[in-house]
Formats: C-alpha cells, structure tokens, sequence
C-alpha cells in the first residue's frame, strides 16, 4: 500500500499530525520505533496543557494515540534507517527490521533525546526526583531544595526559574568557568538562594520511599567527596536529536532540521515536526502545534501534487 503521509515517530508531534492528516481525509500511518508518546510518556504528572488540568504522561499519550486511531490513522513498529523517494515521487522508509513502507509524503518527527547522566537509578528515579525540565516539573518541588546540573545557558536559566519557586538551588558544573551567557550568570550569583559547586560531578544519585533525596558528588580537582541533599536534579546537558539517519535529505543546524514554523525541508513532499527541529522552545505545545503545521503541510503538498 501506498499511504498518503508516512510519520515517523509517534510523540505528539506525529500524533498531532495524524490526526490533522487523517480529518483532512489522507490515509496515514505512524512508524514508532518505542513506546507512543514520546518523552511525555515519562512525566508522572502534565499541568502545562490547556484544557487539561492535571494527568500523568502516559494517560495522556494513550488519549492522543487513542484519537489517532478513531480517526483511522494505521500504526506499525520500526525503526526507520533510511529514505529515498523514486522518480515517480514516491518515498520508501526502509527499517532496521527489514521492512519497507511507501508514501507520497514523509513527516519526520523523531524527536530528541535528552543527554543522561547513565548513572545507576537514573531510570528508575525518572518523575520522582530525576528531571529533564524545570519547566515541565519545577513547580512540583516548590519551598524545597533542589540542584540542577550543566554548565551553559539552558542549566543557569533552569536555575533561575527554580530560584523564584524552590527554597535553594545548587548548580553543579565539572568545570570552574561556566559556558553560559555571562548576564544570567550574574544575575544567579545575586540570588541569595543559589549555590555553586564547582568543579564537581555527579557520582551517584540516592532514594529514600522511592524519591530522590541526595547525590553523591566528586571534585574534579583532588577527587575529594560532598554529599548534597536534594528533592530534585535537574540535568540540563543538552539534547541529541534523532535525526541523524536522515541527514543527507535535511538542512541541519547542531544536528536540527533547520526549517520553519510550516515544517517544509525542502525536498519535495519530506516535512519535519517536533523537537528535532531548530527552536527556540522545545515543549509539549510546541510539538502538537508543529504536528498540525507540518500536516497541513503535507495535505497541501498532496493537493498540489495530484
């Protein structure tokens, strides 16, 4: 079968677009190469999305693929390695497993990974003290102590936004000098409830019922130890986008597809959603709005092209 739209990645991005796909009446098919939802699948708790009050990750991710599929999207698993559109215009996703899927269009959005500290319990403590983004989860440790991690400008803003809310906040950086821009730096060692520990790194992360409740440290000078008590680490070293298979068909900026609001790559009928592409603000809003403009996109790519 030859669908209309291939998506590949099921987060909300490509969910979004699946379902924007399918009401605009093309036939679609998700490729999930994991588990549907992406990242948000693994947040305990949502309250930043309109309309919703408050539901975990992964209610929330069965909602949307559960929209998907009453709309009459098609789903499979795999993972996509490579793509080639033929003379005909017609693109063929060939997958790790040795599968092969056709389409007149392709919506890659694959996401990006946020960089870990692949420590033993960082996994389990995931949503109980381990967090990606003070945005999402910052509000969930208000009046308490909490520490973030990183060096550049993502961790020091991380860190001023947990300033205003959480009763201290430890930055921790391997290196004496931060990368980060020199007026937020300024303005973190004005606040009286900021600490730095420099140059230290993370050693091991500790639990108590479940929760994290202290990290083990090392100084990077004379490997001598520090025990820091924390209810929260949020570990701000970047994200790694998935977007690398697909490298020779993108305008890349850091390894982002470096394209527009409207999510055209410019290879014809080949669009790109979510957080593998170039932005400013990488968050759940962001990504289902890039899904619907990358989908209507798509739909008129279609109208254009029949």
């Amino acid at each position: 079968m030859i669908y209309d739209i291939l998506i590949v990645g099921g987060g909300p991005a490509g969910l979004t677009a699946a379902i924007y796909g399918r009401r605009s009446g093309r036939s679609v098919l998700i490729l999930e190469k994991e588990g549907y939802g992406g990242q948000i699948a693994y947040s305990p708790r949502v309250e930043n999305y309109p309309g919703v009050g408050s539901v975990s990750g992964m209610t929330l991710s069965e909602e949307m693929l559960g929209q998907a599929l009453g709309q009459g999207a098609d789903t499979d698993v795999g993972t996509v390695t490579g793509l080639r559109r033929d003379a005909d215009g017609i693109w063929t996703a060939e997958t790790g497993e040795g599968e092969r899927f056709m389409a007149r269009s392709v919506i890659l959005a694959v996401g990006a990974a946020h960089r870990r500290l692949h420590l033993p319990g960082e996994e389990e403590l995931l949503g109980r003290g381990v967090s990606y983004c003070a945005v999402c989860d910052g509000d969930f440790y208000k009046g308490q102590e909490v520490a973030v991690a990183g060096g550049g400008d993502t961790a020091l803003q991380e860190a001023l936004l947990l300033a205003e809310i959480c009763s201290r906040v430890t930055v921790i950086h391997r290196r004496e000098q931060f990368r980060g821009e020199a007026a937020l730096l300024r303005r973190l060692r004005e606040r009286e409830n900021v600490d730095f520990c420099t140059p230290y790194t993370i050693e091991a992360l500790h639990e108590s019922g479940g929760q994290l409740s202290s990290l083990t440290l090392r100084r990077a000078t004379d490997g001598e130890p520090r025990e820091l008590a924390a209810a929260a680490l949020f570990v701000c070293y970047g994200q790694t986008p998935a977007t690398e298979p697909f490298a020779a068909l993108l305008p890349l900026s850091e390894g982002y597809a470096d394209c527009g609001e409207d999510g055209v790559t410019g290879q014809a009928g080949l669009f790109v959603a979510g957080d593998c592409r170039k932005k400013a603000v990488r968050q759940l809003t962001t990504a289902v709005g890039d899904g619907a403009n990358a989908a209507l996109s798509a739909v008129r790519y279609l109208e254009a092209w029949a």
